[in-house]
């Protein structure tokens, strides 16, 4: 079991299927799916603004359950959706914890707002508090699908796994960039620093991803879009301010003995993986700038990244930001395990907003046909357009089964069932 126990800096033989085609090898025993959509605590933005928050004991099904799907959007005061060329969902994280039964989450009672807490990592690499989340995308999240095919699913609350004397909860990490009247909407997307009302000592006193002080050459990325900074506005150019929300929908099962349980990695392309003779090390940086240059098409990045554990390729996808061309997971013999890319918007609607990532396609690989081996090498290939690009992001997300349905006779028919 892998915890996070330091303070969080931020806030996949076949060819590939896309999210159209689903497979699901279940023929057993029906457990009711149910679907409940929550709310986040309201944020207010302004123009130009960055909202960078935290928000914890978030709504979540309670008690042993499998989690079919997470999907996400933001939402104004009336509950209207939110279109990204006014309000830039940069990124939200939903993030499982732990805390001591009874305890306040009140962060005004302690000098450390996260003290006593336990922050329970997914199964990716990455090192120490890098990309932790289980459900998290930007601009494309309404526009893919996370959807989990029968019988499986990604368990949480099991009794056994929650430290004694603790309780299993939740947060939101909501990031999102407010554009309405913005000098220049995509540099304030990409967080660019010149864009910014960053104080004189900014790069003395921010810390980089290695802990150290930025560099000056970091010219754009998260650490130039801390909340509260404001992106130059127009002149005479301002929208009234108001507040939003994330609207969050998740479905699930109560879990029993028919459910399979899921483990969710995160791979990135910007992982500097080394070894020490004895152990792996991961080095992720979550976030990368391309420089345009001459004698190519596109900016490849790429990582070749150990899986311990393998098992069964059942659910893939990329989290990418506008610019990004496609994203591929290779295995060790060079076989597509999936390419993931994006779909660009060509209108103004929420949802297909123009010239915005608005959806990323989605790999079902038929149960049991893509195999991860123990101790096999993948590699992560991001590709974006040749040109200047700041803060962009090229992770790989892969559900993986460790086993698959077992099959039985049926007394009907004698035919095999999988279960």
């Amino acid at each position: 079991m892998r915890f996070i126990s330091k303070t969080l800096i931020f806030s996949l033989l076949t060819p590939v299927l896309l999210s159209s085609t689903t497979y699901s090898i279940y023929q057993g025993p029906k457990n009711p799916i149910k679907s409940a959509t929550f709310l986040s605590e309201s944020f207010e933005v302004g123009s130009g603004s960055i909202v960078n928050k935290a928000f914890l004991d978030i709504q979540f099904p309670r008690g042993h359950v499998g989690v079919k799907s997470f999907d996400a959007e933001l939402v104004d005061e009336e509950g209207n959706s939110v279109p990204l060329y006014d309000t830039y969902l940069h990124h939200f994280f939903a993030i499982k914890y732990f805390i001591k039964a009874n305890m306040s989450e009140n962060s005004n009672d302690r000098h450390d707002p996260f003290e006593g807490f336990i922050f329970k990592r997914n199964e990716g690499m990455c090192n120490s508090y890098i990309l932790p989340h289980y459900w998290g995308l930007g601009t494309e999240s309404r526009g893919t699908t996370s959807k989990i095919p029968d019988p499986f699913a990604v368990e949480h609350g099991n009794p056994a796994y929650i430290p004694p004397g603790y309780q299993e909860k939740w947060l939101l990490n909501i990031m999102a960039i407010d554009t309405r009247g913005a000098q220049d909407k995509k540099g304030c997307t990409e967080c660019r620093c010149d864009l910014f009302n960053l104080p004189k000592d900014f790069y003395n006193v921010t810390m980089g991803i290695d802990g150290k002080p930025l560099s000056p050459n970091y010219k754009g990325g998260i650490f130039c879009c801390h909340d509260g900074l404001q992106c130059k506005l127009k002149n005479g150019v301002k929208a009234p301010s108001r507040k939003l929300s994330l609207r969050y929908k998740i479905t699930w099962v109560e879990w029993d003995e028919h459910q399979i349980p899921l483990k969710f990695y995160i791979l990135d392309s910007t992982d500097r993986v080394r070894t020490n003779g004895t152990s792996t090390i991961h080095d992720c940086q979550a976030e990368y700038s391309i420089m345009k240059n001459g004698g190519s098409d596109y900016h490849v990045q790429k990582a070749n990244i150990p899986m311990e554990k393998g098992g069964y390729l059942i659910y893939g996808t990329a989290h990418m930001h506008a610019g990004a061309v496609n994203a591929t997971l290779y295995g060790q013999d060079g076989r597509t395990l999936c390419t993931s890319t994006p779909k660009y918007g060509t209108g103004k609607e929420p949802g297909n907003g123009e010239g915005y990532n608005v959806g990323m396609s989605v790999c079902y690989p038929k149960p049991g046909s893509v195999k991860i081996n123990d101790g096999e090498t993948l590699t992560i290939e991001t590709r974006y357009e040749n040109e200047f690009l700041t803060g962009v992001m090229g992770q790989m997300y892969i559900y993986v089964a460790e086993k698959l349905p077992k099959e039985r006779i049926t007394p009907q028919n004698n035919a095999f069932v999988l279960m």
